[in-house]
């Protein structure tokens, strides 16, 4: 599903995020990056999700090199993954359900199938009856369950995930931790950043620990 090889990433103010990253995750599988501050997992979910591009090597997600998809092709292949961020990223001026509609908006679905799809969504992360809400008006553990519902609506097979539970306290960290893995349990491929080691002990996956822009230690799958 997702392969790194050689990959470099130096940014214009000439950081090099990444030096000869090579990894590979299976379809289906579950994998935790992992690192102190500044050592590459972000650059790694950016280098996935084609907000930033290699310097070198190459990065293949579900068999296709990134270096081929072309700017106007960028949003097409985007569907194919759900991306959950640490501060959420909510439109703050919409209610809940137009945020988590807003990538079958995007995808020209029909009005009626984004609202059955919307609640099933929110069934999921535990919001149903949260639709009219505006995202202020809930804590911030249901905003973040509302940025996961809005990354899975649209089914997508790979779910990637940079520090999701950074803000949140332990109790409503691990709750978020256990969606993923039941998402993980029907077959989507999930990749998630996150410096909480004492977190991801309870879940045995597999982990890609970075060290200065390299991959230090990668536990099997």
């Amino acid at each position: 599903m997702i392969q790194f090889d050689q990959v470099y990433k130096r940014y214009p103010n000439g950081r090099e995020a990444l030096a000869g990253v090579s990894f590979k995750v299976a379809r289906g599988d579950m994998a935790f990056l992992t690192g102190h501050s500044g050592a590459g997992k972000s650059s790694i979910l950016k280098l996935i999700g084609l907000i930033e591009r290699p310097t070198r090597g190459r990065v293949i997600v579900d068999g296709r090199s990134t270096d081929s998809i072309k700017a106007g092709s960028i949003p097409q292949f985007r569907r194919q993954i759900g991306m959950v961020f640490q501060d959420h990223k909510l439109l703050h001026d919409r209610p809940v359900a137009d945020n988590v509609a807003l990538p079958l908006i995007i995808a020209g679905i029909a009005r009626r199938e984004i609202d059955k799809r919307v609640r099933a969504a929110l069934d999921q992360v535990g919001l149903l009856g949260k639709e009219r809400s505006r995202p202020l008006e809930l804590s911030t553990g249901e905003q973040q369950r509302v940025g996961i519902a809005r990354a899975v609506v649209a089914k997508p097979p790979l779910l990637i995930a940079d520090e999701p539970t950074g803000n949140l306290d332990p109790d409503l960290a691990l709750e978020v931790m256990r969606l993923f893995k039941r998402f993980n349990d029907v077959g989507v491929t999930v990749i998630v950043a996150t410096h909480d080691v004492h977190l991801i002990d309870q879940f045995g996956a597999r982990r890609i620990i970075l060290g200065e822009g390299r991959v230090a230690v990668e536990t099997p799958p």
